[in-house]
């Protein structure tokens, strides 16, 4: 059924599904369309092209590579990662697996932009290397991109380039679930009862001490009772803005990043 509908129509049918009444759904939209917009659709787009999770059209999913993985991320979810476990009912998480396979089928929408010359752009213009690594390459100030084309879609790369603080949590109880403390990479301001002042991202934090982390590279450890001041800059980034490159320089450091998928 999916593979006749084209992209574009997806959206409108999924809608028409939606307004039926329950008893004429058909089982795989009842269990899986529906379930889907509820469930996935936040992260992984409503046709499955990517968001702040993984893009799920596409023919070859990297880490379901069959059904019996599909289920067990549908389940369990991914440890150390954004993606939740399920409390659907074993029925309900074969269907909606069936349904992403079948997402799989429509055409896929490949990146605008060039990867070979995003790469250099990255290397170079933009300077991300000095604060992102890939594959233990470059700094880790920022979080490590070795595998950013499993975990985002074309979509959420841009505005995240854009507008760095648009995914940014702005409070603790915003944090996604599966997010540790290591990954939020929060920005915080210390002053010290002897007068250092460090600003940093967060390595680690508990009641009584915390470890951040200087743009050099530099960690430092402190007990909280060492501490004049603790500012935590929520909802705030050190990324700079890159609405300055034009759309095309864009388009390709994009195309760039979904190329990394964790592969050396």
């Amino acid at each position: 059924m999916m593979q006749k509908i084209k992209r574009w129509l997806l959206p409108l049918f999924l809608l028409a599904v939606a307004a039926l009444p329950r008893e004429a759904w058909p089982q795989t939209a009842k269990t899986g369309a529906q379930l889907y917009q509820t469930h996935c659709a936040a992260c992984h787009g409503q046709t499955g092209e990517g968001g702040s999770g993984p893009t799920l059209a596409t023919p070859r999913l990297v880490r379901a590579s069959n059904e019996a993985a599909l289920l067990k991320i549908i389940k369990e979810g991914i440890a150390g990662t954004e993606m939740p476990s399920s409390r659907l009912d074993d029925a309900q998480i074969k269907l909606l697996a069936a349904f992403v396979q079948d997402l799989g089928k429509l055409p896929v929408e490949k990146p605008s932009g060039d990867a070979i010359r995003g790469a250099k752009l990255y290397a170079g213009k933009g300077g991300c290397a000095d604060c992102h690594a890939i594959n233990g390459e470059g700094n880790s100030y920022g979080p490590d991109l070795s595998d950013i084309g499993l975990r985002r879609g074309a979509k959420h790369l841009l505005t995240s380039l854009i507008d760095p603080t648009a995914d940014v949590p702005k409070g603790y109880l915003q944090f996604r679930p599966g997010t540790a403390v290591t990954d939020n990479f929060l920005q915080v301001r210390i002053v010290t009862r002897t007068g250092q002042r460090i600003n940093g991202v967060r390595v680690n934090e508990d009641s009584f001490t915390i470890h951040v982390r200087e743009m050099s590279g530099q960690i430092h450890s402190f007990f909280k009772s060492e501490l004049r001041q603790l500012h935590k800059d929520w909802g705030k980034s050190s990324m700079p803005s890159y609405r300055k490159l034009t759309q095309t320089e864009l388009d390709d450091l994009v195309a760039y990043l979904l190329t990394l998928r964790g592969e050396r």
